[in-house]
């Protein structure tokens, strides 16, 4: 049996990079935001506001009270899975024949997790499931009341565009998240037969609109509510708590489901796990076109 199939052996270093570099490739969320690493414990950020502007203060005069708050925001990760039952010949293949089978792994955890981490963080959903998650609460961009609401207007997808920038403010517009149908009523738009979005016809997805960031995914309409996620991604932060490791699981029934136990069947279970966390800072700076459902 190859080693680096041994039970509990972590990817090494040039894997995990590739499975950031994938997340940051599928995630809307990850695209547009930076990532940081967070302890496995979880973090305490202090955002401060400062209530007023800054004062002119005359030669000998004095100096007024300006006022700040602070409010404290806990960033705890949460543990995702995925697991699959295999062959247990897995166990038995050539040290080449592992490591393809685990780049093939590593890629599709990747794209799982880029894909779950865009449905937790933008609709506070359990991706396998489809329901709220009562673990995510209001940490995201659907559940927080405090985020900014546009109706969205499918005749006129430039002023939701307007609506969603105006409605954040104070802050600066550093990203945009449109789901596909939306990208592509951008691309329909014409006036006297030109088309005023060029960029996004034929499914592109430009990476770049209004002198920000811009990023095209099917992750952001999920549920076929939302359309535009727009604001301010400093005050968005995310990270992995902690490294990926791959289990090879040689007995017993790992996934409780009726397959009974792997040994009786010839079979190996896989699993990968991730500790990941993110964190709405200040749901003020952020705007998201929702279809208007009862």
């Amino acid at each position: 049996m190859a080693t680096i199939l041994s039970k509990g052996d972590l990817f090494d270093a040039k894997l995990k990079t590739e499975i950031f570099n994938k997340v940051k490739g599928h995630s809307t969320l990850a695209r547009l935001s930076g990532q940081e690493p967070i302890p496995f414990n979880g973090s305490k950020e202090f955002i401060f506001s400062m209530d007023n502007e800054i004062d002119i203060v005359a030669e000998n005069g004095a100096k007024s009270h300006g006022g700040v708050t602070v409010a404290p925001f806990a960033m705890a990760p949460l543990k995702v899975e995925y697991g699959a039952r295999v062959s247990d010949e897995f166990m038995y293949a050539s040290e080449e024949e592992a490591i393809d089978i685990l780049k093939a792994w590593t890629e599709g955890f990747a794209m799982k997790l880029a894909k779950g981490f865009d449905i937790m963080g933008l609709h506070g959903v359990n991706p396998r499931t489809g329901e709220a998650a009562q673990l995510i609460g209001k940490n995201s961009f659907d559940t927080n009341t405090d985020v900014n609401v546009i109706e969205y207007k499918p005749d006129d997808p430039e002023s939701n565009l307007e609506d969603a920038a105006a409605a954040i403010d104070e802050f600066d517009v550093s990203g945009w998240g449109f789901s596909k149908d939306f990208a592509s009523a951008l691309a329909k738009l014409k006036v006297n037969g030109v088309p005023q979005y060029p960029e996004f016809r034929f499914g592109a997805n430009p990476g770049a609109f209004g002198g920000a960031s811009c990023d095209v995914n099917s992750t952001v309409g999920y549920g076929d509510k939302d359309k535009v996620i727009t604001g301010d991604f400093t005050c968005f932060k995310w990270g992995i708590a902690k490294q990926f490791p791959l289990e090879v699981i040689e007995y017993g029934n790992p996934d409780n489901s009726d397959d009974g136990d792997l040994k009786g069947h010839n079979q190996v279970y896989l699993r990968s796990e991730a500790f990941i966390g993110w964190g709405i800072l200040v749901p003020e700076a952020f705007s998201v076109v929702k279809v208007n459902t009862p």
